[in-house]
């Protein structure tokens, strides 16, 4: 069945003001005054496909069948040119094939059942397919973005998309064979390879601390030096130890006219020889030695010293300069402290020194200068080999973020595979009942073809043309063809011939048995929706009431299920037309839930559609009515009542002559009914408007037997039922 309907940009529907009536039902009566734009929404239902700004929602996007009566109905079947199909029906001779058609017709319902069944379980699985992928592509995407700021090269050409970035997640890890680095690793790397205008680097040259350490071992860094021991002197001089005491005096006594800087006493020649005697060539060797190692190591030094400073000034980012810097401050101060102890073996030779070892640290400088030329190489490769360095770190990368989402996907992988075999396994079974489905439906033709005739509505149709007083024409069937044609009783074609009322409802009869029949061999038995929109143009009162009748029968059928419409929309502008087809006992205030009322209008903005929660249909008509149904009647104003409620509605339908009606009563009865219709006769309310016949209960009652008879009379006592209902 149709669900819901949007129009907009087409007839008296404006563009900037479409309209929508949605949560239609089983039966929907739009009422709307001419011109209002109800025969656009019938003529939508009959072709959606001409109204490209419109829409037609079908329930469980299940089109049926859409049979309009409507003008171009009238048109395409009662013109002038036009032959008039044959309406296929089942006989009811063919038993045994009907019975069958039933059972197919009941297997071909479930199987529908069961594919709407599982069709909504696809639905649903679908969804939990779809929020399971927008569940681990927000997994996904939150990796990204965690890792973003420093990873940005490697997610190049994912950085727009969530869905393509889960999809490389997912192609990831079918085939990603990279090594698995740390995070540090990583971002190291990336900055490298990604790194604006990349250039090679220079590699740091080493400095040599060789000499230093040969300084540091220099033999006469541990050689006691003394003067000779065979002087006569040297035994005294050994025993007190004080050698360079001794020395330093000899310098003082050298400059001082040999006066003993001691004891200040003039020195003779024999001390003063055995003094010079003392300190040899040998002593002045090795105290020239001492003079030679300190220059050496203060020259040595100062080379290594200003290397290590040049290379701290090279500011590369692949040298740990902060801990050189440290390790210069520490080599600095070992330097001074051995200078210093050179200083100190130079006054006092004949003590033991050792040099501090500039080894260690010297070593520790080279190890670091080493890792920087290193990565100097590494970064010096990339650059050489760029493209292949990107493609590298970038698998590496997505390895990574593979184990950071392995729990998650791990399980988005076992709940999608779960949730893929039930929809495949759907979507089979789907497939296997819309094949059974189509068999039965076959089958279904091949009955109805072997079942079916057009004789049976003929049938049916001249039947109702006789019971309602129709006998100057009737359908016969064209020889050896499926049409039909409308005849005289002489055998002459009566198709162009008929009156505006007798063509308005022929043309309903035609389509009222169309509804149960098809006009081919096939298609009896598929659900359909019907749609009327106001049958009744042209036809008198008793008409009127047979066309509503019908309609109303129809309605009760498709209540209960009998035949195959589905669902019916009814169309009119006619105020009692309107009111017999609403017309449910069941209904009290509020509208039940198998019916919606609407009303249209049309205005500056175009037609609009508004939704009523019960039959919005209140006229003046009806007041009157409720007036006659109170039990406390007013003596004066009844009367008046029921006047203007036989003009309303004898005189405006038309087709009644009140002299007739008055002529089935006898005696007083005939009296009061002339008495009730004189006003209408009348035709001006200005004489009789204000006038009130005094009037007894008894005479009240009267006139309300004689109201009731009327309508009883005339043959309209269902509407009386109705309207007192």
């Amino acid at each position: 069945m149709i669900e819901s309907l949007k129009i907009s940009d087409i007839a008296t529907y404006k563009k900037q003001s479409p309209q929508e009536m949605n949560d239609l039902s089983q039966f929907n009566y739009i009422f709307g005054s001419n011109g209002t734009g109800k025969t656009t929404i019938s003529k939508l239902i009959a072709e959606p496909s001409k109204f490209i700004n419109c829409n037609v929602t079908w329930k469980n996007d299940t089109q049926l069948q859409t049979l309009v009566y409507n003008q171009d109905f009238v048109n395409s079947n009662f013109a002038p040119a036009t032959k008039l199909k044959g309406i296929f029906t089942l006989g009811e001779e063919e038993i045994d094939r009907i019975d069958e058609i039933e059972t197919a017709k009941r297997e071909v319902d479930k199987l529908e059942g069961d594919i709407q069944g599982l069709a909504n379980t696809l639905d649903r699985k679908n969804k939990e397919l779809n929020e399971l992928e927008s569940e681990f592509k927000a997994k996904c995407w939150e990796q990204k973005k965690k890792h973003d700021t420093k990873l940005r090269g490697p997610f190049e050409g994912f950085h727009n998309s969530t869905k393509n970035f889960k999809n490389k997640i997912i192609q990831e890890s079918t085939n990603n064979n990279a090594s698995l680095e740390i995070l540090d690793v990583l971002e190291k790397q990336a900055k490298i390879v990604f790194e604006d205008a990349l250039e090679r680097e220079s590699l740091i040259s080493n400095i040599s601390v060789d000499s230093m350490i040969a300084h540091e071992s220099n033999p006469i860094l541990e050689k006691k030096i003394v003067g000779k021991s065979d002087i006569d002197i040297a035994a005294m001089i050994q025993k007190l130890g004080n050698s360079d005491w001794v020395r330093q005096g000899l310098d003082h006594f050298n400059g001082n006219n040999n006066i003993c800087p001691f004891c200040q006493q003039q020195i003779t020649e024999a001390f003063e020889k055995s003094l010079n005697e003392y300190f040899d060539e040998t002593f002045e060797n090795d105290t020239e030695t001492i003079a030679k190692l300190i220059t050496n190591y203060k020259n040595d030094a100062g080379i290594f010293q200003q290397n290590v400073q040049n290379i701290i000034e090279l500011s590369t980012k692949f040298l740990d300069t902060e801990q050189i810097k440290e390790d210069k401050k520490l080599l600095d101060s070992i330097i001074s402290n051995n200078i210093q102890s050179l200083e100190n073996k130079a006054k006092e030779p004949s003590n033991v020194t050792n040099l501090k070892s500039l080894s260690q640290i010297a070593e520790r400088i080279k190890n670091i200068i080493d890792t920087a030329n290193e990565n100097i190489e590494k970064h010096n490769t990339i650059v050489s080999n760029l493209t292949t360095e990107k493609k590298q770190l970038t698998a590496q990368v997505w390895k990574y973020l593979l184990e950071e989402l392995k729990t998650d996907l791990d399980s988005y992988q076992t709940k999608k595979s779960s949730v893929q075999k039930a929809i495949f396994g759907l979507t089979k079974r789907i497939d296997e009942n819309k094949k059974s489905k189509t068999t039965k439906e076959d089958k279904i033709k091949d009955l109805e073809k072997k079942a079916t005739s057009i004789q049976p509505t003929i049938n049916a149709i001249n039947q109702l043309l006789e019971s309602f007083g129709f006998d100057g024409f009737s359908f016969a069937s064209v020889d050896n063809s499926s049409y039909y044609k409308l005849v005289r009783a002489d055998g002459t074609d009566a198709k162009d011939t008929l009156s505006e009322g007798e063509k308005s409802f022929v043309t309903f009869l035609y389509f009222y048995n169309l509804l149960k029949g098809s006009n081919s061999e096939n298609g009896m038995t598929t659900d359909r929706i019907v749609v009327f929109d106001y049958p009744v143009s042209s036809l008198d009162s008793d008409i009127l009431f047979i066309v509503s009748s019908l309609i109303k029968k129809l309605c009760e059928e498709v209540r209960e299920t009998e035949g195959y419409i589905k669902q019916i929309f009814i169309l009119t502008h006619n105020v009692y037309f309107h009111k017999e087809i609403t017309f449910n006992q069941k209904r009290s205030n509020e509208a039940l839930n198998e019916e919606t009322f609407w009303v249209v209008r049309k205005n500056k903005q175009g037609s609009q559609i508004e939704k009523y929660e019960s039959n919005p249909i209140k006229t003046s008509y009806e007041l009157l009515w409720a007036e006659v149904k109170k039990e406390d009647h007013s003596s004066l104003t009844i009367q008046n009542t029921l006047r203007r409620i036989l003009e309303n509605y004898f005189k405006i339908l038309g087709g009644i002559n009140f002299d007739d009606v008055s002529n089935k009563f006898t005696g007083k009865e005939k009296v009061m009914c002339k008495s009730l219709f004189s006003w209408v006769n009348d035709g001006s309310h200005s004489i009789h408007e204000d006038l009130y016949v005094s009037s007894t209960d008894i005479q009240v009652e009267s006139y309300l037997d004689i109201f009731k008879d009327i309508f009883d009379k005339t043959g309209h006592l269902a509407h009386y039922d109705m309207m007192m209902g």
